[in-house]
This record gives structure tokens, C-alpha cells and sequence, in this order.
């Protein structure tokens, strides 16, 4: 508790910097594993690398172009736990904003480390409504977003991995949810 009473938060959430990269690249793999099992092929899965996903995020991070915010949430001991990207949304309404990423490491989910994230890109976010695509089978993540006020816009899009459809529906909130 902090000198008001307050219960200090849990997690620590703050703009990402150039050598949290391992960390979040971990975060995104093993956040992968988890959510996707069973909704993706197991190959495709097993298949990502770390390593070479902090490569790509390394150039994406240093583009002095990019439009993307990258924030981390940090556990009690420093630790990077949780990671969320959002920025400007793609082929959408002038001024909507979309969370592209939220991942959290298996081992905290529950803990808060999505909630202080989201909670953390809609305090920050100017936009007037905010989007994101989430698997259709992913029962806990769209609870997640249903929960912090997103609601199925009727978007629908079919990825292929590995020759295997993977289904997303489109979530909207407006800044007034």
C-alpha cells in the first residue's frame, strides 16, 4: 500500500525501450504457444523463434516512420511480463486507433498484467474508437476484450498458416464505452 492507503499496482506498465526486445520477443512466443494451441497447427507453433522475432522487432522498433506504441508491463522484480502494440488502424475510419498486439507471459495470465496493459493503451490512445482482431476460437481473450468493453463490429477475416484457415473477428470500443 502507498502512503494514502492505496494498493500498489502489480504491475509497472511503461513505454517499451531497444533492450526490452529479448524480453517481449520471449513474451510474444511463449504467449503464442499458449493462446493458439489447439486454434493454430501445432507445427506452426512449435516453429517460432524468439531469436529471430526479435531481429524483425529490432528493425520494426528503430523505423523512425513507425507509427506503432510499444509499451511493457513489468512484473515486481523488473521483469518484462506483458507486452501490447498499438497504433493507428489499417484500412479503417480516419482517426481509429488498434491494439495489434497484448501478450502476456503464460505463467502471470490472470495476475492483471492484460488489464494494466489495456487499461494503459485506451488511457493513452487519443482515439475516438479502438479496434482489434482476435482468433474466433480464443473463448478466454475475447471474454478478455469483452469484459473492457469491445464489442464484435460484424469483421471477419481468414488467415491461412500452414494451410490451416484460422478465423478472426474484428472488436470495437468507443472512447464513450
Amino acid at each position: 500500500m502507498d502512503a494514502t492507503g492505496t494498493p500498489e499496482p502489480r504491475h509497472r506498465v511503461r513505454e517499451m525501450t531497444e533492450p526490452d526486445i529479448e524480453a517481449v520477443s520471449a513474451v510474444r512466443v511463449s504467449g503464442w504457444r499458449y493462446a493458439y494451441a489447439g486454434l493454430m497447427p501445432q507445427s506452426h507453433l512449435d516453429g517460432l523463434n524468439a531469436t529471430e522475432y526479435a531481429e524483425r522487432r529490432r528493425a520494426a522498433f528503430a523505423d523512425p516512420s513507425s507509427t506503432v506504441t510499444n509499451l511493457v508491463a513489468e512484473g515486481p522484480d523488473g521483469a518484462v511480463v506483458g507486452w501490447a502494440a498499438y497504433g493507428p488502424a489499417q484500412d479503417a475510419e480516419p482517426g481509429e486507433g488498434e491494439l495489434y498486439a497484448l501478450y502476456a507471459r503464460p505463467d502471470v495470465i490472470g495476475t492483471g498484467v492484460g488489464r494494466a496493459l489495456l487499461t494503459e493503451v485506451l488511457r493513452r490512445a487519443s482515439h475516438p474508437a479502438m479496434r482489434l482482431w482476435v482468433l474466433e476460437g480464443n473463448a478466454r481473450a475475447r471474454r478478455f476484450y469483452e469484459r473492457a468493453g469491445f464489442r464484435p463490429d460484424g469483421g471477419v477475416l481468414v488467415d491461412e498458416v500452414d494451410g490451416f484457415p484460422v478465423p478472426e473477428v474484428r472488436y470495437r470500443r468507443t472512447a464513450a464505452t
